[in-house]
């Protein structure tokens, strides 16, 4: 029976070669240009998004992912095909780049259209597969730019010829697949998955999760808080939901069911908490890189506005899941604290220094936040190969597979992230594209500019169910893009400064990673918890108030997101505050006569949100007084009172 498995084995062995082999290509290809920025971003677009194909079809091949129902030898010759029409892409874009920019711009010849046609299928291709929600988008919206005309109504449009649809979303240079979103994802958003590839290759993550355990032993209290303390650090360096659920969650989430909490509850807090790592700096989601391109402002003053919003959130977070936790018994002896060896520590220093260097380098020496990635991921990739070779040295037995084995998963790490990113947002750019083409921005803005005739806030509300409705189909990264695309203009004229509005669609594109039924993130601490995925969403969405709250303070306080400062830091306050005051009357009992709790609640409620939305600045600070009272009368009552065990742990 073995020798039938030998052969088998032989193409998968090649694709692996082959897959390494792209991914140092790669690897090399990009570290060069963040050393030198050699030809610029447009350049190294059209030349590394078909690779960047070819990494994600060598992936997907090696862990047979490709055409999983098809026969191997059918998989391997289709994947050949592609590969090969990726190289010629590449090949043929890289020598005509001068000449498709300068002589043929506007005026592109039969091969140029051909070349951009292959490429936006494949990524088409790539879609179907990976994102099948922003395939049919993208679909429909193809159709319509073809076809607007049997559309009646405000989106009529005469339609737009195949040649122009083909350009727009390929060989045009400032739309389509080799415009600035993918080439963001391969300069500025690729320079901090490098660091953040060396930081998972060397296993700072699995070390930060370790001192996590150390704090959950301490108190009954302290198990679930470490699901949000754990999120929060790993997401300050992920900027991805779906990641921190994965990377923390599969520790935390067993640890709080196996001490008593209901598995409902322990998917939702996770999920809450590993949420806020699209908002947490210094490597924000997706959608922050986007909103500095957008605003053409660096990435540090993004950086620097996020920092009051992220405490927001997490302090939201962390009450609501102090008041969850109150309703539970957590039995201590249930958790183990994981032994912190010395790598650990070294481990978790690696990890403060990036943080700390990114925001230094960017904050003190004002440097391109592309730079000072790289420089940081030199200085910490060389730290944690010393500890490494150290700690190798150290060990019995040692071999060169273990010696070598980080290095591999940084490359690994780095250019399947690298890769998929971009095709991501080459599809992204499809969309925008067409979007772009017809109008579509321009005639759901004259909507908005109508209701701002009505008053702001009716203008805000419509951008929110408009945002809301795109997050229950779409990712978090295309919700903030259309979002941004259809709202901030007629926003932005009727007064509203740019920040605000941006940030508020950034905090609309977060908000859609919580709507059924796309959110990656519940799905995935729900699928680890083995529970229901609606419940844990609707649980989720009720820890995660503080979003509604972020969404109605950027509009009422908006120093918030205006300028870093102590303006910034009032703002800030004033929010929390009213986070506080809302997470109680939601989660906290103040009486156990229910009628006289309910109007307690309802009151404390009222006052919060008087101190979020009222314009006088004076009211709305002496309003914190009632607010610290209830606070404080709770807390006084709760201290005596023997938390009560539940049953039910489903």
């Amino acid at each position: 029976m073995s020798e039938p498995a030998v052969p088998a084995a032989r193409p998968l062995i090649a694709v692996e070669w082959l897959y390494y082999l792209t991914a140092v290509f790669f690897f090399v290809y990009l570290f060069v240009y963040y050393w030198t920025s050699e030809g610029g971003p447009t350049l190294l677009a059209i030349a590394m998004v078909p690779v960047t194909y070819i990494l994600y079809t060598l992936d997907a091949l090696r862990k047979n992912e490709f055409y999983p129902r098809l026969p191997a030898g059918a998989n391997y010759a289709i994947a050949a095909a592609c590969i090969a029409v990726s190289i010629a892409i590449a090949v043929y874009m890289h020598v005509e780049y001068f000449e498709i920019g300068t002589v043929r711009a506007g005026n592109f010849s039969a091969t140029d259209l051909a070349m951009g046609a292959l490429m936006v299928v494949l990524i088409m291709e790539y879609a179907r597969k990976r994102y099948l929600p922003l395939f049919i988008l993208n679909i429909i919206l193809i159709l319509y730019a073809a076809y607007g005309s049997v559309v009646s109504g405000m989106f009529y449009h005469p339609g737009l010829s195949w040649e122009r649809i083909v350009s727009a979303m390929s060989v045009e240079m400032s739309t389509g697949i080799f415009s600035s979103l993918p080439q963001l994802a391969l300069t500025l958003i690729g320079s901090f998955i490098l660091v953040l590839s060396a930081l998972r290759a060397f296993g700072c993550v699995d070390s930060i999760l370790r001192g996590a355990s150390q704090i959950a032993v301490r108190s009954p209290h302290a198990l679930p808080q470490s699901a949000v303390f754990g999120s929060m650090v790993v997401g300050t360096v992920s900027g991805s939901g779906a990641a921190n659920a994965i990377t923390v969650g599969s520790a935390t989430i067993p640890a709080m069911i196996g001490a008593g909490m209901p598995r409902v509850t322990a998917a939702a807090i996770e999920t809450a908490s590993s949420l806020g790592g699209q908002l947490m700096p210094p490597v924000m989601g997706i959608s922050a890189f986007l909103m500095a391109e957008f605003l053409g402002r660096s990435y540090f003053d993004v950086v620097a506005r996020g920092y009051a919003p992220a405490i927001i959130y997490y302090v939201g977070v962390s009450v609501s899941v102090y008041l969850l936790s109150t309703h539970h018994r957590a039995r201590l002896d249930a958790v183990v604290a994981e032994t912190m060896r010395w790598t650990d520590w070294m481990n978790i220093a690696a990890f403060v220094g990036v943080v700390g260097g990114l925001i230094g380098l960017m904050a003190t020496l004002h440097l391109a936040p592309m730079f000072a990635a790289l420089y940081v991921f030199l200085g910490v990739a060389v730290a944690l190969a010393v500890a490494h070779l150290v700690a190798i040295a150290r060990a019995r037995g040692w071999s060169w597979r273990a010696v070598v084995a980080p290095f591999g998963r940084l490359i690994d790490n780095f250019a399947e992230m690298t890769a998929d990113l971009t095709l991501l947002l080459a599809t992204l750019s499809i969309m925008t594209a067409a979007f772009v083409i017809t109008g579509v921005p321009t005639k759901i803005g004259a909507l908005l500019i109508a209701a701002a005739g009505v008053n702001l806030a009716a203008m805000a509300i419509l951008a929110f169910f408009f945002g809301a409705l795109l997050g229950t189909g779409l990712p978090p990264a295309p919700t903030y893009i259309i979002t941004a695309l259809v709202i901030a203009p007629p926003m932005i004229k009727v007064g509203v400064d740019p920040w605000v509005v941006h940030f508020f669609a950034f905090f609309l594109a977060v908000w859609g990673e919580l709507t059924p039924p796309t959110s990656v993130a519940a799905a995935v601490t729900a699928k680890i918890a083995e529970t229901s995925f609606m419940r844990t969403l609707f649980h989720a969405i009720q820890i995660c108030v503080v979003l509604f709250i972020l969404m109605a303070g950027v509009f009422t306080r908006p120093e918030l997101v205006l300028e870093p400062g102590f303006a910034q830091i009032g703002a800030m306050l004033l929010i929390m505050t009213a986070t506080i005051g809302v997470t109680f009357s939601i989660q906290a009992r103040f009486t156990d006569r229910r009628a006289l709790d309910l109007l307690l609640r309802i009151g404390l409620a009222a006052i919060a949100l008087v101190v979020l939305l009222h314009p006088d600045r004076q009211l709305a600070t002496m309003s914190c007084v009632p607010v610290g009272l209830f606070v404080g009368y709770w807390v006084a009552r709760r201290r005596n009172v023997p938390v009560i065990a539940r049953a039910d742990a489903s």
